[in-house]
């Protein structure tokens, strides 16, 4: 059997393959961790008031938290990958395949990030995120403060939440306007 030499554009279009295999897989989780939170906030919301226990809802905060960040870091690296395809390899192909100007690989990779509607849509994103990770938890935290007979210990956990919360929105609106 004769041996086979691999190029360097076989090579970066299998580093390409590969990266964008990752970032479909990421977008799904992503996406899919939204569905997540509505499932988990409807699931506390009910049980909350089917014991009428107003101290269940403390549980939300950081459900909301973990979910939140896991998206915010899902996002930040689909964001990345489209970064690195864009800036890096696919200049390096484009290099090796073409002989003549203004020759792009991967051209979606930067044209659909030219649509006129784009920051619009981002910012709505940022809007529905800020309200699933953030918004929800905070009103939970406030109907717990408003209706809760909790002691001291509950009261401190959940101004301690309130930060965390806090601190996560802050994350979502930095890395909306970093992106």
């Amino acid at each position: 059997m004769p041996e086979r030499d691999v190029t360097v554009g076989q090579l970066l279009l299998a580093e390409y393959q590969s990266v964008k295999d990752e970032q479909k897989a990421r977008i799904g989780f992503r996406d899919n961790l939204l569905y997540v939170t509505l499932a988990v906030v409807a699931a506390v919301i009910a049980a909350t008031a089917q014991a009428k226990q107003p101290a269940m809802l403390l549980a939300l905060p950081p459900v909301c938290l973990v979910l939140g960040w896991t998206y915010l870091v899902n996002d930040e690296k689909i964001s990345a990958i489209g970064l690195y395809v864009r800036d890096s390899l696919g200049p390096r192909l484009a290099g090796l395949a073409a002989h003549e100007e203004d020759f792009a690989t991967f051209g979606w990779e930067a044209y659909h990030r030219s649509d006129t509607r784009r920051r619009s849509r981002k910012t709505i994103q940022t809007v529905i995120d800020l309200t699933a990770f953030c918004a929800v938890p905070l009103a939970a935290l406030v109907v717990f403060w408003v209706n809760g007979d909790a002691g001291r210990l509950l009261l401190a956990l959940s101004v301690v939440e309130a930060l965390a919360v806090a601190g996560l929105a802050s994350q979502v609106v930095w890395y909306a306007k970093a992106a």
